[in-house]
C-alpha cells in the first residue's frame, strides 16, 4: 500500500484547527448498531481538511470503545485514521516495534506502518489518560485541534 501521508503531514492534520459545533452532543448522539451504539460528525477545519469524529462504545462492555478522529481522503471515498482512542477490552501488539499490552491505549497514524502496508494507525501507546468512552472523547479533543465554540454572549444589561 502506497503512503498516503507522512508523518509531517499527519501531524498537520491533527493539529490544524476544528471548530467544534455548538451543539456538539446533539450532533453526535449515539444509534444503536449491531451491539454497539455508534455516532458521526463531519467538521471542516480552517486549513480545509474534511474531517470525520466516529464515536463507538459496546452495548455490553463498557471498556470496549473508540473515540476516532479521521480525514477524508482528497478525490477519494477514503477516511484515514489520524488518531484512534480505544478502551481497555483487548490486547494490542505493535508489529514493528514487538511488544503486546492490554490496557487503554491510543492509535496514531505513522508512515511506517503505512509503508508496511499495515494499516495507518496499527501504532499505539498505553495510557492512563482516560478510563471511560467519555474520557477518552475529552482526550481526543483536547490533542487533535478542536477549538471550542464561542460562549453565547447573555445581556448586558
Amino acid at each position: 500500500m502506497a503512503v498516503t501521508y507522512t508523518d509531517q503531514e499527519i501531524a498537520l492534520l491533527v493539529a490544524e484547527p476544528k471548530l467544534l459545533p455548538a451543539d456538539l452532543r446533539a450532533r453526535t448522539k449515539m444509534a444503536p448498531k449491531r451491539g454497539h451504539s455508534e455516532g458521526h460528525l463531519e467538521i471542516t477545519g480552517e486549513g480545509g481538511g474534511e474531517f470525520r469524529l466516529i464515536l463507538r462504545q459496546s452495548a455490553i462492555n463498557p471498556l470496549d470503545f473508540s473515540a476516532i478522529l479521521a480525514v477524508r481522503v482528497p478525490q477519494s471515498n477514503r477516511v484515514f485514521r489520524l488518531r484512534r482512542y480505544n478502551g481497555k477490552s483487548h490486547q494490542h501488539t505493535n508489529h514493528i516495534e514487538g511488544g503486546s499490552f492490554f490496557d487503554f491505549h491510543i492509535h496514531f497514524a505513522t508512515e511506517r506502518y503505512q509503508d508496511r502496508g499495515e494499516d495507518e494507525d496499527s501504532y499505539a501507546e498505553p495510557t492512563d489518560r482516560y478510563g471511560t468512552f467519555q474520557d477518552a472523547f475529552r482526550c481526543l479533543i483536547a490533542d487533535a485541534g478542536f477549538i471550542a465554540p464561542p460562549a453565547p454572549q447573555g445581556a448586558l444589561f
